[in-house]
């Protein structure tokens, strides 16, 4: 590779294809360039501890990388290992998890933990197949778990990932899709490290979202994220908020400190005590201490 040097964002009149070996030998090393000199410095690339790595791929999941990187060292910092995670109660795990939303991760990084330990002698599966089988962890999760722990050359598209491809590789198609875009993921994968190559690709996909329109909304996966103000997600929240904060509460207390109609309140408690974040006592509701 040359010289790292300042990387033109606008295609203009060029378009990479997965044909031309010297196309994506080029696309390759724009990538890369880009990255060199901008490349961002994030907690999580300073390590390649399995647990840490799948700490914070479970909190980027539909989360600003700036909010994450406020939470990710104090949750390292309280729960250093699969084992330390694997025995703490669920309210401690919420604690921490406080600000980062969609507490259903905590939940589901809990559960994780609580697996390797259990079932793979507290040493989490280098394989995107069993990962996938984990809590809260898709192929694409399990796919970048693997990339940067463990440096595989898995494929796979997130996001900043997917900006990147249709920014290049499909400038004029008012749609494409993720079918379309995996096998350019995969011709132009960087063998010699992919840890390397996604955090460049990741990083040059944050720089085109604020250069360029955004090329995700010809995505056939774009969907507009959900307003937040007065969503059940938000309730939710309030609800584990309180229970965090002041202990057991009866219901009726519970429903009426959150400011929302009482018959939704009542039945979003319901379903956070199906998914095992409360338990019921009497008139009582509480965090679960599983």
């Amino acid at each position: 590779m040359r010289d790292s040097q300042e990387v033109p964002l606008s295609t203009g009149t060029l378009r990479y294809s997965t044909d031309d070996p010297e196309a994506i030998d080029r696309f390759r090393e724009m990538v890369l360039s880009h990255y060199s000199l901008h490349g961002r410095d994030l907690p999580w690339r300073k390590t390649t501890d399995p647990y840490h790595i799948l700490v914070s791929e479970m909190m980027l999941q539909q989360t600003q990388v700036d909010r994450v990187v406020q939470k990710f060292l104090k949750f390292i910092e309280r729960f250093p290992d699969f084992s330390t995670l694997a025995e703490a109660p669920l309210s401690d795990v919420l604690t921490y998890w406080q600000g980062l939303g969609y507490n259903r991760r905590a939940i589901a990084l809990l559960g994780c933990s609580r697996r390797v330990m259990e079932e793979f002698g507290g040493k989490l599966p280098a394989d995107v197949d069993t990962l996938a089988t984990f809590p809260g962890i898709g192929r694409a999760t399990a796919s970048s778990i693997c990339a940067f722990a463990y440096d595989l050359p898995v494929v796979f598209i997130e996001t900043n990932i997917r900006r990147v491809f249709i920014h290049f590789f499909f400038p004029e198609e008012a749609t494409v899709a993720d079918t379309e875009i995996l096998p350019v993921a995969e011709a132009t994968l960087y063998h010699e490290s992919p840890r390397l190559w996604y955090n460049a690709l990741m990083d040059l996909g944050t720089s085109l979202k604020t250069t360029v329109p955004n090329p995700n909304r010809r995505s056939r996966q774009y969907t507009k994220q959900s307003v937040f103000e007065g969503s059940d997600r938000k309730i939710r929240g309030c609800i584990l908020k309180l229970l965090l904060s002041n202990g057991r509460m009866t219901e009726k207390r519970v429903i009426s400190l959150v400011s929302e109609d009482p018959g939704r309140v009542n039945q979003l408690i319901r379903d956070l005590e199906g998914e095992g974040f409360l338990t019921r006592s009497g008139p009582y509701i509480a965090i679960s201490t599983r």
